[in-house]
């Protein structure tokens, strides 16, 4: 029952390792950061070098493609305790400064390809994104996404499995990584306000900002909590919710039970936040946490600017989805799934920022 009120909650509260506190893992920085010995540095290097005597594309370079007989397994672990333990890993050390964007890229790509499937990021094709300000202002534009500026992006998950970050170049202030276990969102909230809670269980209207695929409507209705096959996953992009409203066949969304769940992902004790280094890679689990960026100050000088790769995966072993995630993803099948694609998109990887 709830705490202090005869209302049951609207599933059982989550335990476990994806039912974290910020606070804790803030003095716990081993249980979420892997760092790379000179081994395992050396051998991503020379897998990257394998990568590159195939003459392949990036986007046709396959696990098998970059080798990795010690660190694939690392990399397995990895994995696992992405989509069951505590969602989220930074693996510290790569020395990202001695190379070129084209062979970093590269390296990325291959790091991800032992955790499954880049998808699509965007209608473009984008299979390799950058977060790195081009003055547009999502605020204000809706075809902008607010990792293409300065300001801050707000808690939100992405279209697909994992999301992965490599920070090739910080800027001069501001611009944390903040992140929050939705299960411990869920499981405040129903403590707090089942009721509310219950809302989010309902179809909530999502506004696709001009990223249609073929066939697709201008919106679309999903529910931010989601049960399913005993597991309980998250969906919420906090613009796109807002934005919805503007459509005037969507339905209305319910604004007090929003409100209320952005409200707990704020709250310091619960929020993890975090300053990405230069060869950082951040993974992390969409269905369990939540990600930030806060607003940042940037290097004049163009070489200096903030800069991160970004890859949308369909995860290895990825948990089951209900059919409520097609609206999202146009496909639940694992390894299949997630990403933006329209018709005729031509998948590419770019090396520039547009």
């Amino acid at each position: 029952m709830a705490d202090g009120m005869n209302v049951p909650y609207p599933r059982p509260l989550v335990e476990g390792p994806s039912a974290w506190l910020g606070r804790d893992l803030t003095e716990q920085p081993d249980k979420w950061i892997y760092r790379l010995s000179a081994e395992e540095i050396a051998e991503i290097e020379a897998a990257t070098e394998t990568a590159l005597a195939t003459g392949k594309p990036m986007a046709a370079i396959t696990r098998q493609d970059f080798p990795l007989p010690t660190v694939s397994r690392t990399l397995d672990a990895i994995r696992r305790d992405l989509l069951d333990g505590i969602g989220f890993v930074l693996i510290r050390g790569f020395p990202t400064a001695n190379y070129q964007i084209d062979r970093n890229a590269l390296t990325f790509w291959g790091i991800g390809r032992h955790l499954g499937n880049p998808v699509s990021q965007n209608t473009r094709g984008h299979l390799l994104g950058h977060v790195r300000d081009v003055g547009l202002v999502a605020a204000t534009n809706f075809r902008a996404r607010a990792s293409q500026s300065r300001e801050r992006q707000l808690f939100h998950t992405d279209g697909c499995d994992v999301v992965g970050l490599m920070c090739l170049a910080t800027a001069k202030s501001g611009g944390l990584s903040s992140l929050v276990s939705s299960m411990t969102v869920y499981n405040e909230m129903a403590k707090r306000r089942p009721d509310l809670a219950e809302k989010l269980f309902q179809p909530i209207a999502f506004d696709r900002r001009g990223e249609i695929r073929e066939g697709e409507g201008e919106w679309f209705a999903m529910p931010i909590f989601n049960d399913h096959a005993g597991l309980l996953s998250v969906s919420f992009t906090g613009r796109n919710v807002g934005s919805s409203q503007r459509h005037a066949d969507a339905p209305r969304n319910p604004q007090d039970a929003i409100d209320l769940f952005t409200s707990i992902a704020e709250e310091p004790d619960l929020r993890l936040d975090m300053k990405l280094e230069v060869g950082d890679m951040q993974f992390v689990h969409n269905y369990t946490v939540l990600h930030d960026r806060t607003a940042y100050e940037d290097w004049p000088e163009p070489e200096r600017k903030r800069h991160l790769l970004r890859l949308w995966i369909a995860a290895d072993g990825a948990r089951p989805l209900p059919e409520t995630y097609i609206a999202r993803y146009g496909s639940i099948e694992v390894g299949n799934r997630g990403g933006i694609q329209a018709k005729d998109t031509v998948l590419k990887t770019p090396l520039v920022a547009d």
